[in-house]
């Protein structure tokens, strides 16, 4: 489990940016933050330590009851605004869950706003998780990246074919796991060890080496590297 500090943030597209020795790097713009701390979870009242930061922003109108009224148990009174005309509240658009060390959790006090400068640098390596994009019900090649069968020796129909699924007489059926065409995409994922190409402090945004789960807009969660620790 990454226990690792992180903010929530909203992927807005992809760019490519040039070093000083004149190296074009590919990297993924992420509006990191501002995240404000909504809650603190302790090991004495709740079992474990964690962090509640919410993000962005979303009228009142388009919420549930619940998700309302845990922000006001929480003390997060909506703000007045005006859209196209009308007066409108609004409430954080996100609510996410980090599980943190006890001690990383004793440095935030419930209102605190935390920045990207704040959490990220240039050089640290980072995870990024989101929902993926998706491609519907797509066959092995695209969702398994199969080779495909072999086209000589009069074969017909079957260049893209997954091929033989089971057995003959035992078991005599299709195993379970079994790689087959099915629903591809849109599902939670996590990219790990990318690294953070630049911080842009003043726009609250992140550019970070390669690709990021998701498609424009979606929200995604950055968290320092679980399994680069050197760099985290």
């Amino acid at each position: 489990m990454n226990k690792n500090l992180g903010l929530i943030g909203r992927k807005l597209g992809c760019t490519q940016l040039f070093t000083d020795n004149g190296a074009v790097v590919r990297v993924t713009v992420v509006e990191v933050g501002p995240c404000k701390v909504v809650r603190k979870r302790t090991e004495e009242k709740d079992g474990y330590s964690a962090l509640q930061l919410s993000f962005g922003e979303r009228s009142t109108k388009n919420m549930s009851k619940p998700m309302k009224g845990y922000y006001a148990k929480n003390g997060v009174e909506p703000k007045k605004a005006t859209k196209k005309g009308h007066d409108v509240e609004l409430l954080p658009e996100v609510l996410r869950e980090l599980r943190l060390p006890a001690e990383e959790v004793a440095k935030y006090e419930v209102g605190q706003v935390l920045t990207a400068q704040d959490v990220f640098k240039v050089g640290q390596f980072v995870d990024a998780a989101g929902i993926s994009r998706g491609r519907g019900f797509s066959g092995v090649f695209r969702r398994y990246n199969f080779a495909g069968f072999v086209q000589t020796h009069g074969t017909h129909e079957y260049k893209r074919h997954g091929g033989s699924i089971g057995t003959n007489m035992t078991p005599g059926r299709t195993m379970p796991g079994k790689k087959m065409p099915g629903q591809h995409g849109n599902k939670r994922t996590t990219q790990i060890n990318l690294k953070v190409a630049e911080v842009l402090a003043d726009k609250n945004l992140v550019l970070i080496e390669g690709s990021v789960p998701g498609a424009r807009n979606q929200i995604v969660t950055i968290r320092g590297a679980v399994k680069n620790g050197k760099h985290a």
